[in-house]
């Protein structure tokens, strides 16, 4: 650890512990409602359209909640939205209709696309330009066990009750605290002035570009209706928990090893052995895993899945910035996040549409689909342009999937 970063770590410390709580809250809360829907006899389209909801909600955000931080300032805007999103976690309990499972869920979206700005800008502001990719790394590494933490609650209490709901308002309540106690200055900006094209983006980089889409795609239909499926499946509350966790707990083991691989080989021959991967091993789980088959075999095959998908993302911003010029790197970063939330809305939908149309394994065959796809896209691409040498390639930094304040330009 560098002497840089041991001084900023007090401040650290804290922003990221109130992060990983909103994390924790959030993550619980995504599973909770997909069981629950699935025991107020939701269909699989509307629990879908619960966890697309979300990430409309984050889009929205990432667009407009820097503006409202910018008025004012980080810890008010924090506390408020910290506030409605705990209250938005009760609201799902008091008024049980998936109209408005579907606002409040928009709500929450909207509400954590601004904490998260927060977190990010001033762990930004504290970090230095030797320390950054350090900070970035905690950062995303505390999201991914944090996510795991979350997935390990749902057991804590009874879905059908009300106990885990109060667990997720008070988790996202107490994330407050260490942020409000931080004596970190809070950054003067929280929206780039650097506007996002998506247009260019897509000439810079038409791999990174479509990747980031499928990505979203991939990832919000797992963690929206993958706990449906594991219940269908015959899995109890511990299991369809274990289930979540196991996924999560793949992409954490598998971050650094194929980020390092992606820095010594072209980065899209690594994203495409791992859409195989995750693909053959769905196909696998369908046909070759039997109902009555050993359930510890179930969570071995989604560790694997969750190893080979939830990578793919940070990658795919490691390949995009090889191609941007240094000064476009925001700017970049932006575009496919909002890229990426374009896919998580209209992912969940689809799978809850397929899932009502054949059964469990439509969430399987959308993510085979989507997963060949982006495989597909990368062998024609790497025919197409090919990869810059090593040495000029950016070094690979885990990339939380989750908003920084931008703009959008309509041309």
């Amino acid at each position: 650890m560098t002497s840089s970063l041991r001084t900023t770590l007090p401040t650290l410390f804290a922003l990221l512990l109130g992060y990983a709580l909103m994390q924790v809250g959030n993550t619980l809360q995504g599973t909770l409602l997909s069981v629950r829907g699935s025991i107020e006899q939701f269909t699989p389209t509307e629990i879908g359209a619960v966890g697309a909801a979300f990430w409309a909600g984050i889009v929205l955000g990432s667009l407009w909640a820097g503006r409202v931080i910018h008025q004012v300032g980080h810890t008010r805007a924090f506390s408020a939205l910290a506030a409605i999103a705990a209250s938005a976690a009760l609201l799902h309990l008091l008024v049980i209709s998936p109209a408005m499972w579907i606002a409040a869920r928009a709500v929450t979206g909207f509400c954590f696309a601004g904490l998260f700005i927060v977190v990010e800008s001033w762990l930004n502001a504290s970090a230095t330009v030797q320390t950054r990719g350090q900070v970035l790394s905690l950062y995303s590494m505390t999201g991914l066990v944090a996510g795991i933490g979350g997935q390990m609650l749902l057991p804590a209490g009874d879905p059908h009750g009300f106990r885990l709901f109060c667990f997720v308002a008070i988790l996202i309540s107490l994330a407050l605290v260490p942020t409000a106690l931080s004596r970190a200055t809070a950054p003067a900006h929280a929206v780039s002035d650097t506007r996002i094209n998506l247009m260019q983006l897509y000439r810079q980089s038409p791999f990174g570009v479509v990747a980031a889409v499928l990505c979203g795609v991939t990832t919000s239909s797992f963690f929206a209706l993958g706990p449906v499926w594991a219940q269908e499946r015959g899995l109890d509350t511990m299991g369809v928990a274990i289930f979540m966790a196991c996924g999560t707990l793949g992409g954490f083991a598998t971050t650094y090893p194929l980020g390092w691989l992606s820095d010594r080989m072209d980065r899209r021959h690594v994203i495409i052995g791992a859409s195989a991967m995750a693909a053959s091993i769905l196909f696998v789980l369908i046909h070759f895993v039997p109902l009555d088959g050993p359930t510890w075999l179930v969570f071995a095959y989604v560790t694997i899945f969750g190893g080979s998908v939830i990578p793919t993302y940070s990658i795919v911003t490691a390949h995009v910035n090889d191609m941007v010029e240094p000064g476009e790197f925001v700017a970049a970063a932006g575009g496919l996040l909002i890229l990426l939330g374009i896919g998580a809305t209209i992912g969940p939908v689809i799978a809850g549409m397929a899932m009502t149309e054949f059964g469990r394994f439509g969430l399987l065959y959308l993510v085979i689909v989507t997963q060949s796809l982006m495989a597909i896209w990368g062998a024609y691409r790497s025919i197409q342009r090919a990869a810059p040498p090593t040495e000029a390639k950016e070094t690979f930094v885990p990339e939380p999937t989750v908003p920084v304040g931008t703009r959008l330009e309509a041309h």
